[in-house]
């Protein structure tokens, strides 16, 4: 199911900070830090946002395959998942984004 890619992908990414940087791309990122991962983060941002100008839906779907995979790295760098922030997204269902950032910031 397309759901459990998000599973997958995660168990695959836990696996990788084991592994040695030059077995996978992955790997070789977790091996770099935090600074690395951010900045492949960053890439991917703009990239995204370069491909939703550019009005090609294939490209900019490309692209934010990139940045959920990249997000998912950093995640996978601090101990959380994809799973984490699902619930988060699904704790925030039905509520007004107003209420919701007055939630977590008392303004």
């Amino acid at each position: 199911m397309k759901q459990d890619i998000l599973q997958r992908l995660t168990e695959t990414l836990e696996a990788r900070k084991q592994a040695s940087p030059e077995s996978s791309y992955v790997a070789k990122l977790f091996s770099k830090g935090e600074d690395a991962i951010l900045k492949k983060v960053g890439e991917e941002a703009t990239e995204v946002i370069l491909a939703s100008k550019g009005g090609d839906k294939t490209h900019l779907i490309y692209e934010t395959a990139d940045l959920w995979f990249h997000c998912m790295v950093l995640l996978a760098q601090h101990g959380v998942s994809a799973d984490d922030v699902l619930k988060e997204l699904a704790r925030r269902e039905g509520m007004s984004g107003i209420a919701e950032k007055d939630s977590r910031t008392g303004d």
